[in-house]
């Protein structure tokens, strides 16, 4: 019995643990995971605008970079132990780790794949990679968020 205390209270201090080697609390952590998706979701929103406006699409290479960057960094937002209340994360997201990884890069890729088609200043080929990031946006959405 004692046994089993003692491994359930180390099961228990593993995600704590590990939120607490960041520096910041859970509430801190899914504070700063959402206000990167606002921005991310801000500058994805205004990049196409800009390509339906008709600019040319290789002024948009600098925010292509920069959700390309939000994209690489975001596994790392979700350590163990910060699935809190004020967060829209599904249970999903830490008990099918890699299924979530493997969003994420396919995300990660996607958004790279635009930054390459600002860069070529190509217009249609803008718009199509946009609509690819886009569903693997909201094909991770769809498993590792709850809706609002």
């Amino acid at each position: 019995m004692k046994q089993m205390t003692l491994l359930a209270a180390a099961l228990v201090a593993i995600p704590i643990a590990a939120v607490a080697q960041t520096g910041l609390t859970p509430e801190q952590i899914v504070a700063a995971r959402q206000s990167a998706y606002g921005l991310s979701a801000a500058n994805f929103v205004q990049m196409k605008a800009q390509a339906d406006a008709g600019v040319d699409v290789h002024t948009l290479t600098l925010p292509a970079r920069q959700l390309a960057r939000w994209a690489r960094t975001l596994p790392t937002m979700f350590p163990a132990g910060s699935n809190v209340p004020t967060s829209h994360a599904m249970p999903a997201v830490w008990s099918d780790r890699a299924g979530f990884e493997a969003r994420a890069a396919a995300y990660a890729a996607a958004t790279q794949a635009l930054v390459q088609a600002a860069q070529s200043g190509d217009h249609a080929a803008f718009l199509t990679q946009w609509t690819a990031v886009r569903a693997t946006c909201g094909a991770c959405h769809d498993t590792y968020k709850s809706p609002d």
